[in-house]
Formats: C-alpha cells, sequence, structure tokens
C-alpha cells in the first residue's frame, strides 16, 4: 500500500462532517432516560421499628427507597437479600436521600429487639435502613395489596424481590434476588429516580 508522501495533500475532514458529528454527540448528551413504568401505589402504613418505636411511612416521602420482605430465621434467601440490601446501603452512601425498608414476614419472632440485632449484624444505618415488624394482618395488606409481593399468613413463604418506590410512593420497578444482573439494573433505577425532580 503506497503512503502519501509529505508533498502529497491529506484527505480533508470536510466542515459538514464535523458539524454534523458535534451535533449528533450534543444531542446525544441531551436525551433523557426513558422514564420508569409505574406500578401502583403505596399507601400511607404505620409499623414498628427495630429501635421499638412507632414507624410512620411519613417518613419516607419524598425520599426514593428499596424494600423487600425478610425474617431473621430463613435459611434461605434472607441472608443474602439482606447482604444486596447492605451493597445497596454501601452503593448510595453518597446520596443519602435513598433509604431501605426491611419488613419481616414472622411478626411473632421477630420483635424489635431481635430485628435490631438482625440489623447490627448486617451492618445497617440506623439512619437510612429501618427493619420494620407489626400486626399480621397489616403486614398482610401491605405484602399482597401494596407492594403486590407476598402474604404475611405464618406460612414465612415471601417474595424474593426488591422493590424500587420514587418520592411520592409510586412503585417504579420489581427486581429479583438471583438474576443476572439485577443489582447494577436497580442501581441504575435508583440513580435514575433520584435524578427525576418532577
Amino acid at each position: 500500500m503506497k503512503k502519501p508522501s509529505p508533498t502529497e495533500p491529506r484527505p480533508r475532514v470536510s466542515g459538514a462532517f464535523i458539524l454534523a458529528l458535534s451535533l449528533a454527540l450534543a444531542t446525544a448528551a441531551c436525551v433523557k432516560p426513558k422514564p420508569l413504568p409505574t406500578y401502583g401505589e403505596i399507601p400511607e402504613f404505620q409499623l414498628t421499628a427495630q429501635t421499638g418505636q412507632p414507624f410512620d411511612s411519613k417518613s419516607l416521602d419524598g425520599h426514593v427507597w428499596v424494600a423487600d420482605f425478610i425474617y431473621t430465621t430463613c435459611t434461605g434467601p434472607c441472608p443474602m437479600m439482606t447482604t444486596r440490601m447492605r451493597q445497596l446501603q454501601n452503593s448510595t452512601a453518597e446520596i443519602p436521600d435513598v433509604l431501605l425498608v426491611s419488613i419481616t414476614v414472622d411478626p411473632k419472632h421477630d420483635t424489635p429487639p431481635v430485628l435490631a440485632e438482625y440489623a447490627a449484624h448486617f451492618k445497617q444505618d440506623p439512619a437510612r435502613w429501618f427493619f420494620l415488624t407489626g400486626p399480621a394482618a397489616t403486614l398482610n395488606d401491605l405484602g399482597v395489596h401494596a407492594f403486590k409481593l407476598n402474604s404475611v399468613d405464618g406460612s414465612l413463604t415471601h417474595s424474593t424481590r426488591f422493590v424500587l418506590i420514587d418520592r411520592k410512593r409510586q412503585i417504579r420497578g420489581f427486581y429479583t434476588y438471583g438474576e443476572d444482573g439485577f443489582m447494577p439494573q436497580l442501581m441504575h433505577d435508583v440513580r435514575q429516580l433520584e435524578q427525576e425532580r418532577s
């Protein structure tokens, strides 16, 4: 292949091409991400936190938050789900407006002191991550009708999904523990919602 000599004119990139490329890059930078879908709204609720203090869901309003259902004596997916929540807590340390909520499906056993011990084991930040219990009927109503995940009926069966909720208590995503890439997708969507200010 013949190399151009120093005296031969080199091919020129047209000004029109550079302009078109610049416009394309500028347009791509301004494209907003596709809004996340909405799957319903979480009603207001009152439960009890691991501290033994009443927990009012109004304290979550104005925050992006992630919820799951677990129980402390679970030898199945719960420990790994809670580990993932801790990873989420650590990954969102720079955006402290993001909160986390873990709700028990075993209120008979998971009293506030039991939940507090469990939370400490997983290095919970008590300012951002809440472990909640309450009357079985209330938990069941939340699990079935609000979060659309599972019943709380004493069977201890529960969903392995995480739920992403926006500042207006709207469900914006479900993420199944164990699926490939679920944590990066959840983190991506958390950050996207955090940037939504409307």
